[in-house]
């Protein structure tokens, strides 16, 4: 078998892009997998560019040698884009890997721990302004089955926040306890906001409304940062998205700087790299929380790594999304009780609609965390995920 083409297809999503990568082969397997990076897509089309040059004529299984060829021969090694592009390869020869041989992806990494696995839920909040507006979609949430939800009340704030806007910030994370109860967990998104006394600040604050966590109180480039706030913070903190492949892990775990880690399966290196990163942290008794907000196929590798982490904790997955998330895949899933089931088809069981993805070409978005704009993440049309 070898491998014929390499495609980008890009559609969007009002928030950003999705980056689909196809692989195509001469024996008519073909794969897919992810590389949303959320923003700079056109930089990230460039990079699969660059992999195709090296893939085209090569045998699509020789998955780990392929990975170390093109981290190696990248020289600027790492980072979101590189990274991305790799990730998304990787997922796409896992999946021909998985239908040439009539198996699951996830009988590929040593068969299923986990026949289900606990999500929560981003994007509920979707148009919410005021306390009092998250606290009505959140109890809208959990009429659905919701059992544990995120999002960041923090607006527009970097490094600093007012006591005033800290005050309304803490108002919406009572309101949404208010409307959801006890019994459903809230985890607080920092997206890398603040320094390092404010974010030991606001720890300290959400520690009356029991979090399952506080992420990414500092932004991601220094991880003594993040050590110092979770030295003293008395809710877990959690981090990682946006570091990339088990060389960053690496120092985060020997300042064992975060108590949940979260690698993205799109940009940290792709399946395999997430079952080190993954396994290391298991021998540290670190649980393990994928990011995962971005596009179906994304969802379902992650799925599938899910399946066989012993330290799974809990996965990360977008409540509503654009109305043609439909047609562009042909993703099924089954969601009950606040777990979401291991798919059990070949590969990672999912297939890309090249022609609908075409109807959806890329549109230019930009990062809406610093502008106040951050709950304008769906359109007044939208549909429910799961």
């Amino acid at each position: 078998m070898k491998v014929t083409d390499v495609k980008c297809f890009s559609v969007d999503c009002f928030r950003t892009n999705w980056v689909f990568v196809k692989v195509y082969t001469d024996e008519g397997i073909d794969g897919v997998g992810e590389a949303t990076l959320e923003y700079k897509e056109k930089a990230l089309w460039g990079a699969v560019e660059h992999i195709k040059e090296y893939l085209v004529g090569k045998n699509p299984l020789d998955i780990e040698k392929h990975w170390h060829a093109i981290y190696r021969d990248a020289y600027w090694r790492g980072g979101p884009v590189l990274m991305s592009a790799l990730s998304a390869v990787e997922m796409a020869l896992w999946d021909i890997l998985g239908k040439s041989l009539n198996v699951p992806v996830y009988q590929l990494l040593g068969g299923k721990v986990n026949d289900k696995v606990r999500i929560y839920v981003n994007g509920w909040f979707a148009g919410a302004k005021e306390p009092e507006e998250f606290g009505a979609k959140a109890k809208e949430a959990v009429k659905r089955g919701v059992t544990a939800m995120k999002w960041d009340p923090f607006g527009k704030n970097y490094l600093n926040i007012s006591n005033a806007e800290l005050d309304k910030a803490l108002r919406n994370v009572a309101a949404v306890r208010e409307a959801v109860g006890d019994k459903v967990d809230l985890l607080i998104e920092g997206h890398g906001r603040f320094n390092i006394p404010t974010g030991i600040k606001i720890a300290k604050e959400l520690e009356q409304f029991k979090p399952m966590f506080f992420e990414e109180p500092v932004p991601p480039d220094n991880l003594d940062a993040l050590k110092a706030v979770r030295d003293k913070s008395p809710v877990a903190i959690s981090a990682g998205e946006r570091l990339y492949t088990r060389w960053d892990y690496k120092r985060m775990f020997d300042l064992m700087a975060a108590d949940y880690i979260q690698p993205d399966i799109s940009h940290a290196g792709g399946i395999m790299e997430l079952k080190k990163i993954a396994a290391e942290a298991e021998c540290r008794y670190i649980p393990f929380a994928p990011h995962n907000p971005s596009g179906p196929v994304a969802n379902a590798a992650t799925l599938h790594l899910a399946a066989t982490c012993p330290n799974f904790e809990i996965l990360e997955i977008m409540y509503s999304d654009v109305e043609w998330r439909k047609d562009v895949t042909n993703e099924s899933l089954e969601y009950k009780d606040g777990y979401m089931t291991i798919p059990d088809k070949p590969g990672l069981g999912i297939e890309i609609n090249e022609k609908e993805c075409l109807k959806h070409p890329y549109q230019v978005h930009t990062l809406r965390h610093y502008t106040g704009a951050l709950t304008d993440i769906r359109p007044a049309k939208s549909e429910f995920y799961f």
